[in-house]
């Protein structure tokens, strides 16, 4: 057992500092502030009558506050005084061991007897056990059990609970790639981009003069008129020039960048990146072939290949 797990161990059976009292009995404006907030209309616990005719003496407090009566409330945990021996330590000790984040995951009551207006309760707390480090999805991290104790004025038990807390080593989380930067997409080439989402890459075409035109425009170049359908590229074609981006880096890319301008077997070039080749290799005139890059559920890109030999 190494020192630290011995130093952790420790820790098992010993009380958490001295018992503490509530700041405050148990009265009615507080339960009535509980009872409000969770929305619990049983009449029991602000009816004296009503309680009365359960056989009670008079209104109770609702079981799950036992513990709200002895929280040491605002002014402590803003200017808290170092408790010797206390929770503050083993928390001390659990983060050396870089246990820093804590979450509940247990807690079980059994309740004793009803609380009523008056009872005035302590609480006090032993470890009850501190488990090995285990894998857990928020990280690597320990269960610590305790046991609280809660005592009336005249010191009988009125409940206890058992108490467990993850305090774990948060695991690093990979940060997820950004996405590619948007094109500027308009009416006049939204259909080339629902197309390529269909991997398919089409080639605008003029209706009347049936010349081809990439990028997509309103009107034909060659003869002005706006009307205009579209071909479907074979895919085939060369590289026509290159360049090879370095800087300046956006976390979306991969680099080196290889982005080439690529004259398709039609006649009309684009823009597009390469894949399946290293930047040194790529050269002008070079065969390719069509590929495609899904580079999230809504953004399809053409990116081409060397064509095999």
């Amino acid at each position: 057992m190494s020192d630290y797990e011995e130093r952790l161990q420790a820790w098992v059976g010993r009380k958490l500092g001295e018992p503490r009292r509530g700041q405050d009995p148990v009265n009615v404006p507080m339960i009535r502030h509980w009872v409000e907030a969770m929305e619990d209309d049983n009449p029991v616990y602000l009816d004296d009558e009503a309680a009365r005719a359960t056989g009670r003496d008079g209104v109770v407090a609702p079981a799950s506050m036992v513990q709200a009566w002895t929280m040491r409330g605002y002014a402590a945990h803003v200017h808290p005084e170092p408790v010797p021996g206390g929770m503050d330590e083993l928390t001390d000790l659990l983060a050396e061991g870089g246990y820093t984040s804590v979450v509940a995951t247990d807690s079980d009551f059994e309740f004793h007897r009803e609380l009523v207006p008056g009872d005035h309760v302590g609480v006090e707390e032993s470890v009850e056990s501190i488990s090995p480090e285990k894998k857990t999805g928020l990280g690597a991290g320990r269960f610590v059990s305790t046991i609280r104790t809660y005592r009336d004025a005249s010191g009988e038990i009125v409940a206890t609970q058992r108490w467990r807390l993850l305090r774990f080593r948060p695991a690093e989380k990979p940060t997820p790639k950004p996405l590619r930067p948007r094109p500027a997409i308009n009416p006049d080439n939204a259909f080339w981009f629902e197309a390529a989402r269909e991997h398919r890459l089409v080639v605008q075409r003029c209706a009347d003069c049936k010349s081809l035109r990439h990028p997509p425009g309103p009107a034909c170049p060659q003869c002005g008129s706006f009307q205009w359908d579209t071909v479907e590229s074979s895919g085939d074609g060369h590289v026509y020039t290159f360049t090879v981006n370095h800087h300046p880096r956006h976390p979306a890319f991969e680099y080196p960048l290889v982005v080439a301008v690529i004259e398709l077997a039609e006649g009309t070039r684009l823009i597009a990146n390469m894949t399946g080749v290293a930047p040194e290799d790529v050269e002008v005139g070079m065969p390719v072939v069509l590929d495609w890059l899904d580079a999230d559920p809504d953004l399809s890109l053409p990116i081409f290949r060397p064509k095999e030999s």
